[in-house]
């Protein structure tokens, strides 16, 4: 595929996934009456998605580093368009939560697939460009999505969120796999490190699993919580070992990198943490309907936008090493804000912070992972990378949920020193004019060759 069309289907990857957690949030109300659940059920409508999704986000992006990210990406939509349509006539809730984990698995091949497509099509210096424009449809999505499920539920019924995704799905699927033009592989294919994918995929799934039952004092939290551990531990010792790994030592060991994937779970822990809290401030503290919460919070879309329309500029002046710095503490700032707000004028100017903070360090971040990675190991770039934003809102909202009985103030306090606390790590991030020192291959470095197409 060209660039343009590469990076329409990366966007409409990118706005599908966004869409979809959006609008089911607002469906899950309506869906339970209809199909007499229970809300423990209800819950897992997005907790086996999550589990499903992260725990594969990495071995998915191997796969299209072998076989193909557009290859991968086209799969990925297919099957994602097609499992929405059929929660959309399930019957009941198990089969909700059966096809939620289908949406998990194709939801997993097609993310990093989204950037995958990206680093193949576009030179490293060019990257920032088309980030910042998947970025920033991401933030619309994050804006319509309340309001289009809204709509959709109280005009149609819960089932028809499920259904607005299917057309452009199949149609952005089927583009993928039938247009000419090969998907940019490595000559040289490694084997699949299959245990590894499995000790990797166990530890992930644990975790999150462990982070969603903690704070409600659920009797798996922390068997799942102790298993994760001991997964993790048994995949690092697998990795050393391993002649080909399933994460190649140049990915997981440059500093840049590290430091980049630290900083977007971070960030995006603060960000989803502090959005479960206030949604308990505008609505029962403040007393105001959705519609009137989702007004105050419209800065932090608009802002999220801006913010990720003027990265690519900042990158180029300021480096990625004082640009996402300034914007974790603009994100910690937006946060300190809102743990203080009870007017409109402090509620919006503390979502805008949150937007233009987090809009940035998401394209910067981003930049810095996926640059850093040759095109043969594109997808492990970018499945890490969507790793660290799955994980991350799972554990904000974990801390959330176990600070909110001293009130949302002290959790919203908390949120903010950890996005405080991140600053620091910007400081490993690449200064203005740095190109990447290193050549990631399959599993070597090789220092002092800069990253090519």
């Amino acid at each position: 595929m060209n660039r343009g069309l590469t990076l329409a289907s990366s966007v409409a990857g990118a706005v599908l996934v966004a869409l979809d957690g959006t609008v089911l949030t607002v469906a899950q109300p309506s869906l339970q009456r209809s199909l007499h659940a229970s809300f423990a059920s209800v819950q897992w409508t997005s907790t086996a998605y999550l589990v499903a999704v992260a725990s594969l986000l990495v071995f998915a992006g191997r796969l299209g580093d072998r076989y193909g990210h557009r290859r991968m990406f086209g799969l990925g939509m297919l099957g994602f368009g097609a499992a929405s349509v059929g929660v959309g006539l399930a019957p009941g809730i198990g089969m909700v939560i059966g096809l939620r984990v289908a949406q998990g698995l194709f939801g997993a091949l097609l993310q990093p697939a989204t950037l995958g497509m990206l680093r193949a099509a576009y030179p490293p210096e060019r990257l920032a460009v088309p980030l910042a424009v998947r970025t920033a449809a991401i933030g619309l999505a994050a804006a319509a999505g309340p309001l289009l499920g809204g709509a959709l539920v109280s005009g149609l019924g819960w089932r028809a969120v499920f259904f607005v995704g299917a057309l452009p799905a199949a149609g952005f699927g089927l583009a993928a796999l039938a247009l000419p033009g090969a998907d940019r592989r490595p000559a040289d294919r490694t084997p699949l490190d299959l245990p590894g994918a499995l000790l990797l995929a166990l530890a992930l799934a644990c975790l999150v699993q462990a982070l969603v039952t903690l704070p409600g004092s659920g009797a798996w939290g922390v068997p799942a919580l102790s298993a994760a551990v001991l997964a993790g531990t048994v995949f690092v010792r697998h990795e050393r070992r391993v002649a080909h790994p399933l994460l190649p030592t140049g990915v997981i060991g440059s500093p840049a990198v590290g430091a980049a994937l630290g900083l977007l779970v971070a960030a995006s822990a603060a960000l989803f943490g502090t959005l479960f809290a206030e949604t308990y401030v505008l609505q029962r503290r403040l007393a105001l309907d959705p519609f009137q919460s989702a007004l105050r919070s419209l800065p932090l879309a608009v802002l999220m936008v801006l913010s990720a329309a003027l990265c690519p500029a900042l990158l180029r002046r300021l480096g990625a090493r004082r640009t996402v710095a300034a914007a974790m503490a603009l994100l910690a700032l937006g946060v300190l804000v809102l743990s203080g707000a009870s007017g409109t004028p402090a509620l919006t100017g503390g979502f805008a912070l949150l937007g233009a903070g987090f809009g940035t360090v998401m394209v910067a971040a981003t930049e810095v992972v996926v640059r850093g990675a040759r095109v043969a190991v594109a997808g492990v770039a970018g499945g890490l990378q969507q790793t660290a934003l799955n994980v991350g809102p799972v554990l904000g909202v974990a801390a959330a949920t176990a600070l909110m009985g001293a009130g949302p103030r002290p959790a919203l306090l908390v949120l903010a020193a950890v996005a405080a606390l991140a600053v620091p790590a910007a400081r490993a991030l690449p200064g203005p004019g740095a190109a990447p020192d290193t050549e990631i291959t399959d599993g070597r470095v090789r220092p002092g060759v800069p990253a090519r197409r």
